[in-house]
Parts: C-alpha cells; sequence; structure tokens
C-alpha cells in the first residue's frame, strides 16, 4: 500500500470501511427498503412531498423547501419551531436526499452507533465520518429500493438517464447506488464509483470490483475520469486495463453544480463508474465496442508513483520502488528508462 494500515487518516479508515463490506451495509439497507414500500416512494410522483408528509405526520417537523441558507448550507434544523429548512435553490433530487438523511439520524441512530462500534474505528474522528456516510448510505438505499432499483438497472441495461428518471434521482445518487448492489443472494453486477475534482483530488470512492485507487496525489491521467472535464454532460466510454491485466469498461461524465446566484462558487465534479469487461454485455455503453481489440484499450494504473508499467508516455514521476537510466545517446518522450 501506499502508507501503512498505522497512518491511515480517519476519512481513510472509513473508505476501507465501506471497501471490506464490499459497499453494502444490510441492516440499513433493508430498513430503508421497508420504510420506502410503507411510502410508496418508488412510484411516487413527488418524493420530496412524501417524505415531508412523513416527517411531519411521524417526528412532528414541518418542511420548508424553499429557504435562503446562504452558499455553503443545504439543510438546517431549528429546534424551537421544530422544522427543517432546505435550501430553495437545490434540485429536487438532492432536496429529497436531505429529508432521506434526516430521516436516517431520526430513526437509524441505535442501528448506526452499533455498526460504528462493530467497525473498530481508531478515532473519534473516523466515528463520525462514518456517522454521515452511513447515514447518507441509508438515504441513498430509501430513494432506490433495493430490489426495485436493481430489478430496473437490469431492465433498462444499466442506462444511468433512465434510471434518474425513473427514481427521480441525480447522477450521483444513481451511480453511487449502483456501486452497492451487493447484497447475499440477490447481487448486482460489482461496480466501483469515483467522483473527482478538476485537479484530480479524490473526494469520493467505493468498490466492489479489484479495481484500485490511488490514495494520495493524482491518478492515473489515461483514465477517462480526467478526460470528462473536457466536454461537461458527454458519457466518455473506455475499456480500461490495470497493471495485473483485468479490462475494465469505465464510464466517465463531468457535472456542474448549479450557482444560487451570480457571485456563488460554481463547484464541477466528474463521475467514473465502472465494471470488469466480463459483465460489459449487461451495460448498454458497451454497444459497438470491441472489447477484445488491444488497440483500443487504454493501459492505466494506479498512479505513477507505484506504477510499474515500462513504457507509459504519460509518466509524470518514476515509481518509487524503482531505480531509474538517464540515457545519454537518445531522448524520449520520458527522459528515463526504468531498472
Amino acid at each position: 500500500g501506499e502508507e501503512t494500515a498505522g497512518a491511515l487518516l480517519p476519512y481513510e479508515e472509513v473508505r476501507d470501511y465501506f471497501h471490506y463490506v464490499d459497499n453494502y451495509v444490510d441492516d440499513l439497507d433493508r430498513a430503508a427498503e421497508d420504510l420506502a414500500e410503507r411510502l410508496g416512494l418508488a412510484s411516487a410522483s413527488d418524493r420530496l412531498q412524501v417524505l415531508a408528509g412523513y416527517l411531519a405526520a411521524r417526528h412532528g417537523l414541518n418542511v420548508d423547501a424553499n429557504g435562503n441558507l446562504g452558499d455553503d448550507i443545504l439543510e438546517r434544523y431549528e429546534a424551537g419551531p421544530n422544522i427543517i429548512v432546505l435550501d430553495g435553490s437545490l434540485d429536487s433530487s438532492t432536496r429529497a436526499f436531505l429529508l432521506a438523511n434526516r430521516i436516517a439520524r431520526l430513526e437509524q441512530a441505535e442501528t448506526m452507533a452499533g455498526i460504528v462500534s462493530g467497525a473498530g474505528f481508531r478515532s473519534r474522528a473516523a466515528g463520525d465520518i462514518a456517522r454521515v456516510a452511513l447515514a447518507n448510505y441509508f438515504a441513498g438505499a430509501l430513494l432506490l429500493p433495493y430490489r426495485r432499483f436493481l430489478a430496473a438497472a437490469k431492465d433498462t441495461r444499466h442506462d444511468l438517464d433512465w434510471l434518474g428518471r425513473i427514481f427521480g434521482a441525480s447522477l450521483e445518487q444513481v451511480c453511487h447506488r449502483l456501486s452497492t448492489l451487493q447484497r447475499p443472494g440477490q447481487r448486482g453486477i460489482p461496480f466501483y464509483f469515483v467522483k473527482v475534482d478538476r485537479a484530480g483530488n479524490v473526494i469520493k470512492r467505493h468498490s466492489a470490483t479489484r479495481f484500485q485507487f490511488a490514495r494520495f496525489g493524482g491518478a492515473c491521467p489515461l483514465w477517462n475520469v480526467h478526460e470528462a472535464f473536457e466536454q461537461a454532460g458527454r458519457t466518455f466510454v473506455q475499456v480500461a486495463e490495470m497493471p495485473d491485466g483485468i479490462r475494465y469498461l469505465s464510464l466517465a461524465r463531468a457535472v456542474t453544480k448549479g450557482a444560487p446566484h451570480w457571485r456563488a462558487p460554481v463547484r464541477r465534479y466528474a463521475f467514473g463508474l465502472g465494471c470488469e469487461t466480463s459483465y460489459a454485455g449487461e451495460i448498454v455503453y458497451s454497444e459497438g465496442i470491441d472489447l477484445k481489440a488491444d488497440a483500443h484499450v487504454a493501459k492505466i494504473g494506479v498512479s505513477c508513483r507505484i506504477c510499474e508499467r515500462a513504457n507509459c508516455h504519460q509518466r509524470a514521476v518514476p515509481p518509487i520502488d524503482r531505480e531509474i537510466r538517464v540515457p545519454t545517446d537518445r531522448r524520449k518522450v520520458v527522459p528515463f528508462d526504468l531498472s
């Protein structure tokens, strides 16, 4: 690894926990699915209204879905008037997600505490971050209930936009949920999911695959998740091969988060979603792609400093475990050879 286990930061501890459980949390997932069925969320034309009604009836909380909370606050709970205020500039899928998240914190606190306790995190900060992640997990599972979403994913051949329309969900919510469909006996395709910013920083990463991510520093520049920023809104499709020889069907799309007013900062991200090519026949985006043609395969790695490829024209730095030789009789794109 790129650092010893003892050096893991709180965020890394939580990411590793979700990786070890295949990004699937059974207790929360089933509880969310049960509630979704009781509320009829999957077929509701206005999920925001359904969730607001449930919070009022069950917890005595009123919802103001059109508040003005500023540039960096999405939701606020006001204990005095017993009201939840959502920023009105957010799209409906985000506001529904925030209400689902609030339900998780109200109703699943004990379950989440038990999961955190059993995970054995080394720091209080890691436990606090895990609670945030678990509440988000429940919210996603409530809005995209497992069996209905899995069936729709198969029916649409994992068409991201189609799934978003069926469930009234954002691209990020759909991609994230696809990466969690690992319920024993009802498994979906094992996907990886990643969210990066324009500088290549990994903001979110989950994987039910063998795909490896860089913990620190930039990821491989040949990976199409970086190319996605060049044309926001377009879905980029790539067959990528890691140094271990495993090939992935990799999807990437960049999105822009709308600003509430002229001077507000604009947030831009790219999402990456992928699976091993053995599942490509079940993915609509594989149509027209020759999965066996070596000429069209991108030879990617985790990051330059741990990549073993000796002939990569995009190499930025040598790997940390190899010596370099600088030839004096020729100059190549990369000015050194690896021992």
